[in-house]
């Protein structure tokens, strides 16, 4: 029972599901009051839903993940599970975590919906394409902190999409980064992620480096219209312009080394940017952005 159990966290992607949903924490404290109904609900739905995705994700690719080495042990196509299997673990976290979304508000249901759909449905597909699917993968990707903050709003607004924008271009650079630790296995199953055709060149590397500048002044807008306080902007400045040093080095040498730190960096700069949000928060800044 505990290997089955262990196995369906291992296809869910149990452990990057949960950090997923910390950025939907953020979104949420940097608008709301500390409900703990909610916050429980908004966890626990987006850590289901983010689960649904992931497990929707490995049955469709099922067959490519065989060629693979990174995803060749996955349950799968390791024999581990049946298909059977997985569509009833992603029926039930999906469900479930829907179901929790809604108790929120019907707003919060609905964008896990939509996060879903894009994330399984266009992106998993498209990945086989063109270059063009990280962007439609940036849309679901960067909807959590849009979440977060939309369980207490429960409408659409200035502060939700500031929220959703910075972490949509963070999604880049750091898909990127990936795409090119991963190159040659992603080869192997014909995915096409890198922005350039040439794959790991000074094109891709340049594009990498454009959306690593401009996180720097997207990420100090929460300071630009009051929301937050000086250390806000400190802090986005300073780890805004060590990302784009990081960007700027593969840039110049276009070397694995240099993608997997930035790759690595990319991992640490979102959550510290979004809870510093949260930690300098101005609050009636926020009220009256709120209540407009």
């Amino acid at each position: 029972m505990i290997h089955k159990i262990k196995t369906y966290l291992i296809f869910t992607k149990f452990r990057l599901s949960a950090l997923v949903i910390l950025s939907a924490l953020s979104g949420y404290l940097f608008v709301g009051e500390n409900d703990i109904k909610t916050i429980v609900h908004l966890m626990l739905g987006g850590l289901l839903v983010t689960a649904a995705s992931n497990g929707a994700n490995q049955i469709w690719e099922k067959d490519l993940d065989k060629l693979m080495k990174r995803t060749s042990s996955r349950p799968l196509p390791a024999g581990k599970m049946t298909v059977i299997e997985g569509v009833i673990v992603v029926s039930i976290c999906l469900v479930l975590g829907l179901f929790l979304l809604y108790k929120i508000n019907l707003l919060s249901a609905l964008l896990g919906m939509l996060g879903f759909f894009l994330y399984v449905f266009v992106y998993t597909p498209l990945k086989q394409i063109t270059p063009w699917a990280v962007f439609v993968g940036a849309i679901p990707g960067a909807i959590p902190p849009m979440l977060g903050a939309i369980a207490h709003t429960n409408s659409f607004g200035l502060i939700p999409g500031i929220l959703f924008f910075v972490q949509f271009t963070w999604q880049f650079p750091h898909f990127w980064a990936i795409a090119w630790v991963m190159y040659d296995d992603y080869q192997k199953a014909g995915f096409s992620l890198l922005p350039s055709k040439e794959g790991k060149s000074k094109n891709s590397a340049f594009q990498i480096v454009v959306y690593c500048l401009l996180l720097i002044p997207f990420s100090v807008v929460p300071w630009l219209l009051g929301l937050t306080g000086t250390a806000s902007f400190v802090i986005a400045i300073l780890f805004g312009t060590g990302f784009f040093y990081l960007a700027y080095k593969l840039f110049l040498s276009l070397s694995d080394k240099d993608a997997k730190k930035l790759m690595f960096a990319s991992f640490i700069y979102l959550p510290i940017i979004q809870f510093t949000y949260v930690f300098d928060r101005i609050e009636p800044a926020i009220t009256l952005f709120l209540n407009k």
